[in-house]
C-alpha cells in the first residue's frame, strides 16, 4: 500500500479562516506553478517533495483562481468545488460550512429499507427543480433519490459522465448550497441521496492533467475512453478517495454508485475507498456504497459495498419482455428464463460462466443475501442506449411489465426505478450532449456508429434518423410526464406494491436468504426465499403468453397477485398468461422449505 499523503497536501483549495485559503496542486511534469487570483495577483507557489505545490494565499471564500503552469499554461483546479464560466473558466474558493443545515440530526436509512429512484437533475429543473418533486416520491413509496453525476461538464447538457472536474457540481444545476438545500430537503421528508459518481475516466472536453500530470495516467492500459487512470500512485487514490468522502462529510450524500468499476484495474484501491469511508462516516449513519460492475466481482460484495446493480438481472428480464436479442442481449437469448432464475436464486447469472465472446465472467455470488443485488426494469443506461431512447412499456405487452414489476417490487433485492418508470412515461429517454465544434461533430458520429451492427440501422441512411446528442430538442425531448389515465392507473400499481414491501417485506428483509427458483416453462418460474424471521416467501411468475401448469404447494397468506383471479388458478394448479402471484408462508408453518 503506498504511504498516505500528508494532509497539508490535500489536493484543491481549502479554506483555512475567513481570509486565507491553501492551494495544493500535483503537478509532476510541472517546473514552476502560480496560483492566479481574481484581483489580478499570481502568487508563485511552493515546491513540494513528489511534484507537489502549495501556497497559503489571503484569499476568502468566493474568490475566483487558476493555476499558471509554467508561465504557458492556464488551467482551472482539478479538485475544484465550483466553476465560474464552465470546465475552461476559472475556479472559485468554497466555504464548506456556510450552508446551514436544517437537518443535521438526520443519520440516513438502513440498507434494507432502499427504494431507490433514479434521475437526472437537469432534465427536472436543476437541484431545485429536483427539490419539488420530493413530496411525490414519498407519497409513492420511495426512500432514496440517485442522482445521476453532477461534476462539472462541458456545455449546458450532458448525462454526467463527461465530466472533468469531479469535486464542483454542476453550475447549470445551481450553487453547491442549493446542492446542499436539495439534500437536507429530502432529509427532512426521510428520503437518503445517493449520488453516481465516475472514477474510472474523465470527459473528453476540460481535461488538463495530461499536460501537467501525466503520471495520474498509464498508456499501457488502456479503457474505452483512453488511457487508465494510475490508482497505484498514492496521490491519484487519494484524489478519488478525498471526493468520495467530501460528497458524504462536506454534502451529506447518504450514498454512492460507483460507475463502471469494471474499468479500474486496481480492486485494492476499491477496496480503499470503501474501508476509509467507513472509518471517516460516523458510526451513527447509514451509508450506501453500491457497484455498477460488468466484472461481476462477487468479492467485493464483502468489503465494505453494500450492492451491486444486477445488469445480469435486467438483461434476463428485458429479453423475456420484449424478445430483443441484439448486442449485449445476446448473451441472453437462449436460455433467458434459465438465467433470470439463476439470479434470483443466486445473485448473478454470470458466475464464472462463457459470455458470447467466449470470456469468464464474473465469480460464484450464491453465499451473498438478496439485499447484495439491485434489481431494475430500466435505468438510464438501458433506455438511453438505445437509438431513440424508448421505454420499456413502449416495447413489451403492458401485462407482461405489470407482473414483472410485481417481482422488481416485492422481491427481497433491492429495486431501483427510473424517473418516469411509475407512470408508464411515453417520453423517451436520449443521450444527450452540449459538445462544440469538432467535439460535437465526433459525437455525433460516433453515437450513429454504436447502431451499425444492428439489423435496424445496418443502411447508414437509417442511422442518420438518430437524433443529434448536442440538439436542444434532443434534451427537451427526454423530459418524463406524468399524465393520461395510464400514468395513474401505473403510479396506483406501484403504490400499492410499495405499500406491501414497507409492511411486509422489509421488516423481514434483514437475514433473509434465496432458497432457489425453479422454471416451470420458457418466461415462467417459482422462486422462494427464507425471510429473516424464517417465514418462507413464494413469487410465481409468469411472463409468457401461455398458461402454465404448475404445483402450486402449501397455501400461505397472498401478499399480491396479478391480475385478480391469479390466486384461484394457482390453486387449481396453472398460472395464466402474463400474471404474477406473491405469497408468505408463516415460520410456524410444518414443511416451511417446500
Amino acid at each position: 500500500m503506498p504511504a498516505s499523503t500528508p494532509s497539508s497536501l490535500r489536493h484543491g483549495a481549502v479554506l483555512l479562516d475567513a481570509e486565507r485559503t491553501r492551494f495544493a496542486l500535483w503537478a509532476p511534469d510541472a517546473h514552476h506553478v502560480s496560483v492566479e487570483l481574481g484581483n489580478g495577483q499570481s502568487v508563485p507557489m511552493l515546491p513540494q517533495p513528489e511534484g507537489w505545490f502549495m501556497i497559503q494565499a489571503r484569499c476568502p471564500a468566493g474568490s475566483r483562481y487558476r493555476f499558471n503552469i509554467d508561465g504557458q499554461l492556464q488551467v482551472p483546479d482539478p479538485a475544484s468545488r465550483a466553476q465560474d464560466g464552465g470546465v475552461h473558466g476559472p475556479s472559485l474558493v468554497v466555504d464548506p460550512q456556510a450552508y446551514a443545515w436544517q437537518h443535521p440530526q438526520w443519520a440516513g436509512r438502513p440498507w434494507a429499507e432502499a427504494v431507490i429512484y433514479e434521475l437526472h437533475v437537469g432534465l427536472l429543473g436543476g437541484y431545485q427543480g429536483v427539490q419539488q418533486v420530493l413530496p411525490a416520491l414519498v407519497e409513492l413509496g420511495v426512500t432514496a433519490i440517485e442522482l445521476m453525476p453532477l461534476a462539472q461538464f462541458p456545455g449546458e447538457r450532458n448525462w454526467g459522465y463527461d465530466g472533468v472536474l469531479p469535486y464542483a457540481p454542476q453550475a447549470s444545476y445551481g450553487t453547491p448550497e442549493q446542492l446542499k438545500a436539495l439534500v437536507d430537503a429530502a432529509h427532512g421528508l426521510g428520503l437518503g441521496v445517493i449520488l453516481d459518481v465516475v472514477y474510472n475516466h474523465f470527459g473528453p472536453d476540460g481535461n488538463y492533467l495530461q499536460r501537467y500530470a501525466s503520471p495520474f495516467f498509464r498508456e499501457d492500459r488502456q479503457t474505452p475512453w483512453g488511457a487508465a487512470i494510475d490508482f497505484r500512485r498514492r496521490p491519484v487514490r487519494d484524489f478519488f478517495i478525498d471526493n468520495a468522502l467530501m460528497w458524504l462529510l462536506d454534502y451529506r450524500f447518504d450514498g454512492l454508485r460507483l460507475d463502471a468499476v469494471h474499468a479500474i484495474d486496481d480492486p485494492g484501491f476499491l477496496k480503499e475507498l470503501a474501508q476509509r469511508v467507513r472509518e471517516a462516516v460516523p458510526g451513527d449513519r447509514q451509508v450506501w456504497l453500491n457497484l455498477e460492475n460488468e466484472a461481476n466481482q462477487a468479492s467485493l460484495l464483502q468489503h465494505g459495498f453494500d450492492a451491486q446493480w444486477n445488469d445480469d438481472g435486467h438483461n434476463a428480464l428485458h429479453v423475456l419482455l420484449t424478445g430483443e436479442t441484439e448486442a449485449y442481449y445476446a448473451d441472453f437469448a437462449e436460455q433467458p428464463t434459465q438465467q433470470l432464475a439463476r439470479c434470483l436464486g443466486q445473485g448473478f447469472a454470470f458466475q464464472g460462466h462463457l459470455d458470447r465472446h467466449g470470456r469468464r465472467r464474473g465469480e460464484p455470488s450464491a453465499h451473498l443475501p438478496p439485499s447484495a443485488f439491485v434489481l431494475f426494469l430500466q435505468n438510464h443506461d438501458q433506455i438511453g442506449n438505445r437509438a431513440f431512447g424508448e421505454r420499456l412499456n413502449q416495447l413489451a405487452p403492458p401485462q407482461a411489465l405489470h407482473a414483472a414489476t410485481v417481482l422488481l417490487l416485492l422481491a427481497p433485492m433491492i429495486p431501483l426505478l427510473f424517473m418516469g418508470d411509475e407512470v408508464a412515461a411515453q417520453e423517451p429517454f436520449l443521450f444527450f450532449t452540449s459538445h462544440q465544434g469538432e467535439l460535437a461533430e465526433a459525437v455525433r458520429q460516433g453515437r450513429r456508429d454504436e447502431f451499425a451492427a444492428f439489423s435496424a440501422f445496418a443502411d447508414a441512411s437509417e442511422r442518420q434518423r438518430i437524433p443529434d446528442p448536442n440538439a436542444q430538442s434532443t434534451f427537451q425531448a427526454s423530459r418524463p410526464g406524468h399524465d393520461g389515465e395510464q400514468a395513474e392507473a401505473t403510479r396506483a400499481l406501484y403504490r400499492e406494491l410499495l405499500r406491501i414491501r414497507h409492511r411486509e417485506l422489509v421488516p423481514r428483509l434483514p437475514g433473509a436468504r434465496a432458497l432457489g427458483a425453479e422454471v416451470l416453462a420458457e418466461g415462467a418460474l417459482t422462486a422462494r426465499w427464507r425471510l429473516g424471521d424464517g417465514s418462507l416467501l413464494r413469487i410465481d411468475l409468469n411472463l409468457s403468453a401461455h398458461r402454465v401448469e404448475l404445483q402450486p404447494g402449501t397455501d400461505a397468506q397472498p401478499w399480491f397477485q396479478y391480475p385478480p383471479g391469479t390466486l384461484e388458478h394457482w390453486r387449481q394448479g396453472w398460472l395464466p398468461a402474463f400474471s404474477a402471484l406473491v405469497q408468505l408462508q408463516p415460520a410456524t408453518a410444518p414443511d416451511g422449505e417446500r
